[in-house]
């Protein structure tokens, strides 16, 4: 199972267990449960701390981790329901750390508000290995277990589940069930899960935030933009802070990134978590979890957040990125994460031999049809326009393969379903006006992106498309605010160009602070003068 090189760093890392293991296996002569009976004994010969038990659990195959040195009452309950390996490899090594006794790297006050949790919660999170947000989700319930023993949680790969899968109408990953009940779908992190378990989370979060000092630059949005933003900042020695809804945004959805100048090759998660390393090297106070609701102006901005919290700054610098455009069709909402989905990478494999649609023919949408038709029994491509948009190695990459069907001048017009998920959608041909039905398991949406603005309409000038209309220096129309990334009017929406952006606004709002400086001297200094002039 492991490579020579991937058990010399598991052994590294289990040498900062601090107390005995323990790996309860369920398995079977399946493949995969072989293979997961293999990687358990592999790790047990790498410490001496790992002890190995058989056992058949609620699913085969399955991996309890926990602690036998600890009561009953407070050993940790940790499973993975399937092999995790891949993007979940991370979060078995973090299992087996934190079950060890390892620090867990979560604030304090984090720390003490899960572990004063009570009563009995057992969350069960679906994910495909090829899902890049599921880890985080993951690592999030793993560490709220191996914190208070009241929370139990386990992993489960949809793809070896697939009756749990078709019995709970599971067509997107993550899903999270909280006691057999529906609980969240898609990216949440512990501040997320606590402020739906907690009822008192977030008033005691806002009037913490409410205490704080006006910063001197208040980035909103913690992407490639906001995060160069607010190093470049801090840099000047300004006294900055970032509210962000999720630390990342859309490049920890991203796959593969192969045009970041220096970087040959890297993936969307592994750029965040360096992103926001990075930040962490300098006196940022990083408010995440948090929704930006209104922006008041005054001689202090005000930043009103959903919490209730309104947090001041002498300017503020909005990166707040953009999300995938929707098609806007009836039935879309409806069965939404019922079939109707927007990440092929993440809920790709749910579609496992079935008849899927892509909408849309850029590179996105080109690149999702040729992933997902390793997946799927056939793909159909669906593009507006008369001819495809995305690169012609792709585009002759994709008719290479013998299951992806390209319709070009299509206009989806609905998407049909049974009440619990799709069974199709229809189109209508823009060049004979007819209307056709496709019979579907599921549609991926990849349309381009629409900007993150809207909580900004009538204070800030935007485009007609939403976008935040900036000059050379990153300034919007409000003197003082500035903006920077994806939700810009900038020509090109790349990571590189978002961080550059960031990077110029930065610039220009420290700029826009030493001019304002000056100018309140020179306005003191005159009123001292008219002072003396009257007494003389």
């Amino acid at each position: 199972m492991l490579d020579t090189n991937l058990k010399t760093q598991l052994k590294t890392y289990l040498q900062n267990l601090k107390r005995p293991v323990e790996l309860v296996v369920s398995a079977d002569d399946t493949t995969k449960a072989r293979e997961l009976a293999v990687l358990a004994d592999e790790i047990v010969q790498l410490s001496d701390l790992v002890s190995l038990t058989t056992q058949m659990g609620e699913r085969t195959p399955s991996m309890k981790i926990t602690s036998p040195s600890q009561s009953a009452q407070a050993q940790t309950s940790i499973t993975f329901a399937g092999v995790p390996m891949g993007h979940e490899f991370t979060s078995l090594v973090l299992a087996l750390l934190h079950t060890g006794g390892h620090p867990i790297k979560l604030a304090p006050e984090l720390i003490e508000q899960i572990s004063a949790l009570t009563g009995e919660y057992r969350f069960e999170t679906y994910v495909s290995l090829s899902c890049q947000t599921c880890p985080e989700v993951v690592q999030a319930f793993n560490m709220m277990a191996a914190i208070n023993p009241n929370i139990h949680h386990v992993m489960i790969d949809g793809a070896l589940f697939q009756e749990e899968v078709d019995e709970r109408n599971i067509m997107a990953v993550p899903s999270v069930y909280l006691n057999g009940e529906p609980f969240a779908v898609g990216r949440v992190t512990v501040v997320d899960i606590l402020n739906k378990i907690d009822v008192n989370a977030q008033s005691r979060q806002a009037e913490k935030l409410n205490e704080k000092e006006p910063f001197e630059v208040l980035v909103v949005g913690g992407g490639p933009a906001g995060a160069s933003a607010a190093i470049y900042a801090a840099r000047k020695g300004l006294r900055t802070g970032i509210v962000a809804d999720k630390f990342g945004g859309q490049v920890a959805e991203t796959v593969g990134i192969e045009n970041f100048i220096s970087v040959k090759a890297t993936q969307g998660p592994k750029l965040v978590a360096n992103l926001e390393a990075h930040v962490h090297d300098y006196e940022v106070d990083i408010m995440d979890n948090q929704r930006a609701l209104s922006l008041k102006s005054g001689k202090l901005f005000e930043l009103k957040l959903e919490s209730g919290a309104v947090i001041k700054s002498r300017t503020v610098l909005l990166a707040t990125g953009a999300r995938w455009r929707e098609m806007k069709v009836p039935g879309e909402q409806e069965y939404r994460g019922k079939g109707v989905a927007y990440c092929p990478h993440c809920d790709g494999p749910l579609f496992k031999g079935k008849r899927v649609a892509v909408i849309g023919g850029g590179n996105s949408g080109i690149e999702a049809a040729i992933d997902l038709a390793n997946i799927v029994e056939h793909v159909t491509v669906l593009e507006f326009d008369a001819i495809l948009r995305a690169d012609d190695v792709l585009q002759k990459k994709a008719r290479s393969m013998g299951n992806i069907d390209i319709i070009t001048q299509a206009m989806t017009t609905d998407v049909t379903g049974d009440g619990q998920r799709v069974n199709g959608l229809d189109y209508t041909d823009r060049a004979t006006n007819e209307t056709h039905h496709v019979a579907l398991a599921g549609i991926f949406v990849q349309i381009g992106l629409v900007p993150n603005s809207e909580w900004l309409t009538g204070i800030v000038d935007v485009t007609p498309r939403g976008e935040i209309i900036v000059d050379g220096k990153g300034q919007t129309s409000i003197p003082g605010v500035f903006a920077a990334g994806d939700v810009t009017n900038s020509a090109y929406k790349q990571i590189i160009i978002a961080m550059g952006s960031g990077a110029t606004a930065s610039l220009g709002a420290f700029d826009h602070l030493i001019r304002s400086d000056v100018d309140d001297t020179d306005d003191s200094n005159v009123a001292e003068e008219s002072k003396a002039h009257k007494a003389a």
